[in-house]
């Protein structure tokens, strides 16, 4: 059972998630069931299955929620989810990737279609109600943004609405021309809880504390925070003479310097879109005290890299990496029980602390 939250809707009352929260292995363990197996979660891109009859196994939160699935594109070029586990006797059905028409287990030869559909069992003939509908691969809810995948394993809400939102500001670039470079794609290990990393992320607050090379190149006093029901974003802009989008005339912020749009999704996904492309960083919980944070880049204008308010990730990744340890390490005091939130500058952690109560108070 849940422990019970309270985050009062006005930021200028409310306080902060408890301590408790960040420490206590219940808590941790709830997340699971309440938060992420009722949210979405990026996949990859659809180059995963690029072929007709492209079968490609994967593990989903290996570590936490540890879920094997299996991405198919059949004969139709449809892209499924499906659950990698035979509904026989629960072996994994897809080892490797592969090209295949089939999904047939190795260990009694059970056959599905890439549709996830049952389609032969050997030494059933006697079997009395079979096949059911139970024998057939469960299939995942899958959302696809320009080449982009996500599933939700019991989603509460339509990831569509997401989308939606996240394409008023930059659904004009052509996300399907965006690249995956993985020589500038890295694997961070943070010796803190998942939810310390994404609460130093949703504000910019501490950037001029924390990033003086990343300061001097935001604005810090126009920085600006906007709060959506399931994701919110920061936008930064900048006064001087550095990488901009070039912004389309009927754009919302046409005219104005923006350097950069900072998308979170709930609970644990951010999208970070830069004039040369965009860093998607997945935040992994792995336990109390450890996450791993995917930093997957996708570059559209190379020329535009290490400039601008993108032009040193990884040092503004370790310098967040500091002081989220920090806090860490600060949180498990017997004398530290709860904080309060900036209005001004916190509306991002506040919306993000009363979604989590609200998951887990269900």
């Amino acid at each position: 059972m849940s422990k019970k939250f309270h985050i009062d809707s006005d930021i200028t009352k409310a306080e902060t998630l408890p301590a408790t929260f960040y420490k206590d292995q219940s808590v941790f363990d709830d997340l699971k069931e309440q938060v992420f197996l009722k949210s979405w979660q990026w996949i990859s891109d659809v180059n995963m299955v690029k072929l007709q009859n492209s079968v490609h196994p994967f593990v989903l939160l290996d570590g936490f929620l540890t879920e094997p699935m299996v991405l198919t594109k059949d004969s139709d070029d449809s892209i499924h989810c499906l659950t990698n586990v035979c509904t026989h006797r629960g072996n994994l059905v897809a080892i490797n990737p592969s090209k295949s028409k089939k999904l047939t287990c190795g260990y009694h030869g059970r056959r599905f279609n890439l549709k996830g559909e049952f389609e032969h069992m050997p030494e059933f003939n006697e079997a009395k109600d079979f096949p059911r509908p139970c024998d057939n691969l469960h299939q995942f809810p899958l959302r696809k943004w320009g080449q982009f995948l996500f599933a939700g394993l019991n989603p509460s809400f339509d990831f569509q609405q997401v989308i939606d939102k996240m394409n008023e500001r930059v659904g004009f670039l052509p996300l399907e021309e965006f690249n995956l470079d993985k020589t500038i794609s890295k694997d961070y290990l943070v010796y803190a809880h998942w939810a310390l990393y994404c609460d130093n992320y949703l504000e910019g607050f501490h950037v001029p504390f924390v990033h003086d090379d990343l300061n001097a190149v935001l604005d810090y006093v126009s920085y600006t925070t906007e709060i959506y029901e399931y994701c919110n974003l920061q936008i930064g802009y900048t006064d001087k003479a550095t990488e901009i989008f070039d912004l389309p005339k009927d754009h919302i912020d046409y005219g104005k310097n923006v350097a950069a749009y900072y998308y979170w999704v709930f609970p644990n996904m951010m999208f970070n879109f830069y004039p040369w492309g965009l860093s998607i960083n997945i935040v992994k919980p792995l336990d109390l005290n450890r996450t791993k944070v995917s930093f997957i880049s996708y570059v559209y204008d190379p020329s535009k890299l290490n400039k601008g308010a993108a032009s040193d990730i990884e040092k503004v990744e370790r310098e967040d990496e500091v002081v989220v340890e920090n806090v860490q390490k600060g949180v498990r005091s017997s004398f530290y029980k709860a904080g309060r939130f900036s209005p001004n500058r916190e509306k991002g952690v506040h919306h993000f602390h009363r979604l989590l109560a609200e998951f887990l108070n269900k």
